[in-house]
């Protein structure tokens, strides 16, 4: 994994914030925890699975930074109070929040069941619903307490993980609906967080190489009954009708997740960024 280094010191704001990252064991989630470490955050990070959690740890702490962790499903009932609690017992505050959590189940429409649609729901769009909502109450309760006492709180962040599927896709009929609605879940948490200063954005991937997106013949990867890839052929098709003619690394990705969990990106909220190589375009 290579990680994000700028030289003259850290992205403006994020050093010593601390940070929610669900599905920080692998791929863009992985990445976004290791670049938010490498800028001095405070990171709580989340997977389903214990192994890949705690390869990112020791990963933030070999370089110096400060990680604990939670393998759980964001499909729980309870992951949100159990993720803001452990931020808060461990680093006192919430101040950035990446949910990357999630798999593909895919099918198409006319043979998807309710379990292979609800499964994907679930996980994508309540999952992101119940981390945002009980960190929200942390950032919106700190905030108010600042803005009591006449000052003005600091900028807080919120960066959710949508997708060029969100748009529609072939084959992802329950992907798709759930890409689709963490896009509006995610502007109404910009605008009720506007007078707490606390900033809500979303991001549209394309093609990032990750076991989500690499071919399926090439890895055993699975969630449950879900077989994740997409096949070769299929898979050639896409990359083929790239402008840009390569999926994007996850390196790529976790940039314009910095991005917006800095301070530059401080009047920035409510925003769908599409990260696609240009797909959109052409």
């Amino acid at each position: 994994m290579t990680r994000h280094r700028h030289q003259g010191g850290h992205v403006q704001g994020i050093n010593g914030k601390v940070a929610i990252v669900t599905g920080a064991g692998r791929g863009i989630g992985q990445a976004v925890a290791l670049g938010l470490a490498d800028e001095g955050a405070l990171i709580v990070a989340n997977d389903l699975d214990q192994d890949p959690l705690d390869d990112t740890i020791g990963q933030i702490h070999a370089m110096g930074g400060q990680a604990v962790g939670l393998a759980a499903s964001v499909g729980d009932a309870d992951i949100g109070e159990r993720l803001a609690e452990l931020a808060v017992a461990s680093f006192g505050d919430i101040h950035l929040v990446f949910t990357a959590a999630g798999f593909t189940w895919d099918g198409m429409a006319h043979r998807m069941g309710d379990d292979q649609w609800q499964a994907i729901i679930d996980v994508h769009l309540t999952g992101t619903f119940r981390v945002l909502r009980d960190a929200f109450k942390v950032m919106r309760e700190n905030a108010k307490r600042v803005t009591d006492e006449g000052g003005t709180p600091p900028a807080r962040h919120i960066v959710t993980v949508s997708s060029q599927s969100g748009f529609g896709n072939l084959g992802q009929a329950n992907y798709s609906a759930a890409k689709a609605g963490i896009a509006g879940l995610t502007r109404t948490f910009a605008i009720e967080g506007a007078m707490f200063n606390i900033l809500a954005n979303s991001l549209a991937f394309g093609t990032i190489d990750t076991r989500l997106t690499r071919a399926r013949e090439s890895q055993e990867e699975r969630v449950g009954e879900a077989v994740l890839g997409i096949p070769q052929r299929a898979r050639n098709k896409v990359l083929d009708a790239l402008p840009m003619k390569r999926p994007g690394t996850v390196d790529e990705a976790a940039g314009p997740a910095l991005f917006l969990c800095s301070d530059l990106s401080n009047y920035v909220s409510g925003a769908l960024l599409e990260v696609n190589g240009a797909a959109h375009i052409s």
